[in-house]
């Protein structure tokens, strides 16, 4: 059996119509949905995989039950199928599955197609993205996917680029720049398409820019309109009346900084009401004394907005952190759902983004209905019961001049939230919510203003580059390691309280998947793909797959069968910048993608990645210089290449690089730009050769720091 009929006693799913999987063929005006018998609106199921989150709703649960409780333990390997690309790097892609075809992107915005029963490529498509594009990306050159509609495979290339592919073939259809290339944007989010309109935002709030979201024509790839997330300006007029008020909560000349607030992930809509719901970032730079001195909530900063999908017109923000400092981004997944509350049912809006905290919100109104902190935070009290508006500590406003410390804020969460972009999934019939929550500490501490020297090449946050990052002590950092976890999450948005958890290895762990079988499907750090009862969160099952895993799963059918998918690769922003707390986290020898089914025949190999020799040449540079390349090190290249030189990522851990001793080769690198074309950017317009050296110095130290003592990361 493949489909069973669901009941809904407390929750209903709203995703109103899906019309051969494809949400193009949605349009408000032009289909019914379905009334559940409690007034909500249910998804038509299907057996494809044809939307980010499965449905308009953005539920990531499937009615397909085949694989359950009492069969996942014949659940073996179908088929995998590699991804090539220039470097291996992160795959955070949720495939797209229609009419037995399998849409996949990969690292460097490659995208391939696959025979969904077998594995077999049909087409591959590189949209040969410059390697030095790799510089404006915050958090690995990674993509979440594509959307598939009207004969067309829409993609978010990392190059600011929308791009249409024939669907049959591959072939480009249309392309159109949707960044400022000479700006640090970048795309890693996936399209969503709505009526004839392809929905796309953009990343680069670490890096001087202005958010914004835009819509383009489907058949065309012509502009139709655009929303920005934060005023620019006032001088140049405000391209909406949502763009004056939001100004009215900024003091000083914001816009010299680009302000931030980029929607480079979660997008949520509903046809019924016709909205289209955006997640904000950060604000740009994260330092308020600099962006804002006077102050401000700074809307729409870390904010869920409400829009029409037909003309981008505003309709109703809720901020999830007002006067965000700490990067505590609104992007993280949305979801929307029918609940009964009070008595009474409720259409609403769910969200754990990276502040800490579970939002339920109504999605008509914008209005607060509840919220409660999922992990410890330190930047509050708590929220409002009437507003959700947080009482921030005084101590938590660590870039106010008046506040300002020489010891850092100890903030919890971390710049990497207490979730962060790994989708989460509703299942309607425990009523439950399951994501990747994690706990981090990390030490905020601002520079002066007027030592803000703004850039649009590096890292823009107005932090202290020389102080913010971990104390380079073995025992301080296995202190702060040991505060460090990581944790499968099942949350009662109703009850708003944790039902169970699963502790996790590591703080990064893949997104989830919740089925009809009374299973909910996720990859860990580990290389662990698990399968965890719904209810109790008991491991059900397991299968190594040899590396990280950070993707969330999806299920579809063809004939008879049901399929249990997942990309992997490990890799994103904590990888790449703090190793510290992920030595168990697995680097991938292989990006690709493995499919399950019961009874499955196909073997999968495991990898492993290559090691290399730790063979530093003798430390031999004076404290002064190895504390000037500390300094210059985290300028430049601690986003890749980790905090104090550690990381946990295919990207090259510096302390094993045979450069090290070669003062020529290690410049070829960072000033000659002789690896831009797999991504490492080349440094000569901000770094001299003597940054150079005392970087190298810095490494060499560090190599020999770990050579001895190998236990630490």
């Amino acid at each position: 059996m493949l489909n069973k009929s669901m009941s809904r006693s407390r929750a209903v799913l709203l995703v109103g119509c899906l019309l051969a999987g494809v949400l193009s063929a949605c349009s408000p005006s032009g289909s019914d949905p379905h009334p559940a018998a409690n007034g909500g609106y249910l998804a038509q199921q299907t057996v494809d995989w044809a939307l980010h989150g499965n449905n308009p709703a953005e539920t990531r649960y499937s009615d397909l039950d085949q694989i359950n409780q009492d069969t996942v333990n014949d659940l073996k390997v179908a088929w995998f199928a590699d991804i090539e690309s220039r470097s291996l790097r992160g795959v955070e892609a949720t495939p797209i599955v229609i009419d037995g075809v399998m849409y996949v992107s990969g690292p460097w915005s490659v995208v391939l197609a696959l025979d969904a029963r077998t594995g077999e490529t049909l087409w591959a498509y590189d949209p040969e993205v410059e390697g030095a594009t790799a510089r404006k990306a915050c958090c690995d050159v990674v993509n979440r996917g594509v959307a598939v509609a009207d004969g067309k495979v829409l993609l978010g290339a990392l190059d600011g680029r929308l791009i249409a592919l024939d669907q049959q073939s591959g072939s480009v259809v249309w392309q159109t720049q949707t960044t400022d290339l000479e700006k640090s944007y970048t795309i890693t989010g996936a399209p969503r398409v709505i009526g004839d309109k392809v929905i796309i935002g953009n990343g680069g709030g670490e890096y001087g820019v202005r958010g914004y979201v835009t819509a383009y024509d489907l058949e065309t790839g012509t502009q139709v309109w655009r929303f920005y997330t934060v005023p620019g300006n006032p001088e140049d007029g405000f391209e909406s009346a949502a763009m004056k008020m939001a100004a009215e909560t900024w003091t000083g000349e914001w816009w010299k900084h680009g302000g931030g607030g980029t929607a480079w992930d979660s997008f949520a809509y509903d046809p019924e009401l016709d909205l289209l719901y955006v997640g904000t970032g950060n604000g740009s730079p994260w330092n308020v004394s600099v962006r804002s001195p006077g102050g401000g909530d700074n809307l729409f900063l870390s904010s869920i907005v409400a829009v029409r999908p037909d003309t981008g017109e505003y309709v109703w923000h809720f901020q999830t952190t007002p006067e965000d400092q700490w990067d505590y981004t609104a992007t993280q997944h949305m979801i929307l759902a029918d609940l009964e509350i009070d008595g009474a049912i409720r259409k609403v809006i769910m969200q754990a983004p990276k502040n800490g905290f579970f939002y339920v919100i109504d999605r008509e109104t914008g209005a607060f209905i509840s919220g409660q902190n999922y992990v410890p935070v330190s930047w509050t009290t708590g929220l409002d019961p009437e507003t959700g508006r947080p009482d921030i500590l005084p101590e938590a406003r660590y870039s106010a001049a008046e506040t300002q410390k020489d010891t850092p804020f100890l903030g919890m969460p971390s710049p990497g939230g207490g979730h962060n972009w790994h989708p989460m999934s509703f299942n309607p019939e425990t009523g439950l919510v399951y994501f990747a929550a994690m706990e981090m500490p990390y030490g905020y501490i601002a520079l002066d203003a007027e030592d803000f020297s703004y850039t649009d090449k590096a890292w823009n946050t107005g932090e202290d580059y020389a102080r913010f990052s971990m104390p380079e002590d073995p025992e301080i950092r296995a202190q702060i390691r040991s505060m460090m976890k990581g944790y499968l999450l099942a949350w009662d948005p109703v009850a708003q309280k944790e039902v169970w958890r699963h502790p996790l290895a590591t703080p990064w762990n893949g997104g989830t998947l919740s089925t009809a079988g009374g299973l909910v499907f996720q990859g860990n750090g580990e290389g662990y793909f698990n399968a965890f009862d719904a209810a109790t969160g008991k491991k059900m099952w397991e299968q190594q797959l040899s590396s990280g895993v950070v993707a969330a799963p999806v299920t579809y059918a063809i004939g008879d069968e049901q399929y249990v998918s997942v990309a992997i690769g490990w890799g994103g922003v904590l990888p790449l910048n703090l190793g510290e707390p992920l030595k168990r986290g697995v680097p991938p020898a292989v990006n690709r993608v493995v499919t399950f089914k019961l009874g499955g025949e196909g073997e999968l190999p495991l990898e492993t990645a290559a090691a290399f020799e730790l063979d530093p040449p003798e430390s031999i540079a004076s404290a002064e210089v190895i504390s000037a390349g500390r300094t210059a090190y985290h300028k430049s290249c601690w986003m890749c290449h980790g905090d104090s030189g550690v990381n946990n990522s295919s990207v090259p851990n510096l302390r094993y690089s045979r450069t090290l001793g070669d003062p020529e080769i290690f410049n070829a690198f960072v000033l000659g730009g002789i690896a831009e074309a797999r991504g490492m950017p080349n440094f000569s317009d901000n770094l001299t050769p003597d940054d150079a050296e005392v970087i190298r110095a810095y490494l060499v130290r560090r190599a020999n720091d770990l050579k001895n003592n190998p236990e630490m990361p």
